[in-house]
């Protein structure tokens, strides 16, 4: 059967309460971080993940605040990320009772970042979030310059293709890829099956699937066809469309290794 694959609700984290928008943009709140972490904890989740998406200064502070009270109240792994750009982040985010970190921009900006990580923590402590968007059609030619990684919440686009940024993050030392398509983002059409495939066939870490959940199948499809190690979502979780229960007996009736 191989490892369980993981279902991993995600919850973006501004000024202390959790919110959730479509391709990036128009946020709504979703409510505490802590008390639905903590649902989520007894729903059966089998990790969590945390994201500061306006790490100013002071939103750092209430982030950091906030982990605490989430090591105090779940039971489960998770993974923080949001402005972290050196060690001293990554110290006060662990500390604070993180399992993970996650490193998006300053990991581009600074790859050198990946390997700091890892020597001092662990590679199982660094988690690499690429948000990609796919800007070209594929052509033979330009499948890999089609996805490009974009920086600061999606905002900014870089000329780093997908694949050899996840290949580099992999030789670096990072322990998992989180890829978000930010085309999928929200839009509940399901994941980039087609790019988290090639991912999880040309790398040996973990890939994480982020961005298109609407429906029980688009989770199946992405450990069957984009054959990613776990699943992550947001709003389908946040708003009880799919009950985490219901969406893990499902896809153990489906034939996929979950943990009930």
């Amino acid at each position: 059967m191989g490892l369980a694959k993981r279902i991993i609700p995600c919850l973006d984290v501004k000024d202390g309460e959790t919110v959730k928008g479509v391709n990036f943009v128009s946020l709504r709140s979703a409510g505490d971080p802590v008390e639905l972490g903590k649902a989520y904890s007894q729903q059966g989740a089998d990790e969590l993940v945390f994201l500061d998406i306006t790490a100013s200064f002071e939103g750092r502070k209430t982030f950091t605040e906030m982990v605490t009270r989430v090591a105090q109240e779940i039971n489960i792994p998770f993974t923080v990320g949001g402005g972290i750009n050196e060690l001293a982040d990554v110290e006060r985010l662990l500390y604070a009772g993180a399992d993970k970190v996650s490193v998006n921009s300053a990991a581009i900006r600074r790859p050198e970042l990946i390997e700091e990580i890892t020597k001092r923590f662990g590679s199982q402590v660094c988690v690499v979030a690429i948000d990609a968007r796919m800007d070209d059609e594929p052509s033979t030619l330009k499948a890999e310059t089609s996805w490009h990684c974009y920086l600061k919440g999606g905002r900014e686009r870089t000329e780093r293709g997908l694949f050899e940024w996840a290949h580099e993050a992999q030789e670096r030392g990072a322990g998992e890829i989180l890829f978000t398509s930010m085309n999928h983002d929200g839009v509940k059409n399901g994941y980039a099956n087609e790019a988290l495939a090639r991912l999880s066939d040309e790398l040996s870490i973990p890939i994480i699937a982020s961005g298109g959940a609407g429906c029980k199948e688009h989770f199946r499809d992405a450990f069957t066809v984009g054959h990613a190690d776990a699943a992550l979502a947001a709003s389908v979780f946040h708003f009880g469309e799919i009950p985490i229960p219901e969406l893990k007996q499902y896809l153990k009736n489906e034939g996929i290794n979950v943990r009930l």
